[in-house]
């Protein structure tokens, strides 16, 4: 037998047509009720529930109860790590014969991998970071250069605040879609929602993506090829859809 934990339970739960369609619709950061999630997965809710009182079992996903409601969320990024991996071996298998649909193209410009920028933006946004000293790789992984914690302050992230949480402070997220690494961990989930509240993007209601309005990447993109102050350039592209 091998060391180690045995794998073979989560990939046998994962490995299920209804159990992929919940947690792939748990990947935008939403909490949805079972109700939302048989119909998602096209399915009865007496066999969504049991499909859910496994994913719980194995502590793939939580529920928070309000009231009568009961609202299922994934139990936190690692699992949406797990999922953006899987999500790019399938795709990188499927290789010529994958098939796309109308909304492809918006998922891979920009979505939601959990609560960071994921996409074709999401990479650029990670790659021109490294790219100008914001961040930088090193043997043990990734570091906000001080350079990037002046950037951050001025773009109205506290990163003092974003290194007490317990979870990753920072970390490359490879993308399923573009085989590249975006930005990932406190850091990155404190970049999305700046970007929201910015007005710059906003997310499309029962997805993960990501729209951003004609301003919103113009600003984002200047804002990071030029090195221009981020305070500056929110405060130039700040929009309301």
């Amino acid at each position: 037998m091998s060391e180690g934990p045995n794998i073979v339970r989560v990939a046998a739960l994962i490995a299920d047509n209804a159990r992929v369609e919940v947690l792939s619709a748990l990947m935008s950061g939403r909490a949805l009720t079972a109700t939302e999630l048989a119909t998602m997965a096209g399915v009865t809710k007496q066999t969504m529930s049991f499909h859910l009182g496994k994913l719980r079992d194995e502590g793939l996903i939580t529920v928070d109860k309000q009231g009568r409601h009961r609202y299922f969320r994934l139990a936190g990024p690692q699992v949406a790590n797990l999922l953006e991996s899987l999500m790019g071996l399938a795709f990188q298998g499927a290789g010529a014969h994958i098939s796309t649909g109308p909304r492809d193209p918006a998922l891979r410009k920009a979505r939601v991998c959990y609560d960071h920028l994921a996409g074709e933006l999401g990479v650029f946004v990670y790659e021109q970071m490294l790219h100008t000293g914001v961040l930088q790789q090193h043997p043990g992984g990734l570091r906000l250069t001080e350079h990037g914690r002046e950037w951050f302050n001025h773009l109205g992230i506290d990163t003092d605040v974003l290194t007490s949480s317990r979870r990753s402070f920072c970390r490359a997220c490879l993308d399923w879609s573009e085989r590249r690494h975006h930005l990932a961990g406190a850091l990155g989930t404190a970049l999305l929602a700046r970007i929201q509240e910015l007005g710059w993007a906003k997310q499309e209601n029962g997805s993960r993506v990501m729209v951003f309005s004609s301003q919103g990447e113009r600003a984002l993109r200047a804002m990071l090829v030029a090195q221009s102050e981020p305070s500056a350039t929110a405060q130039q592209a700040a929009v309301a859809f």
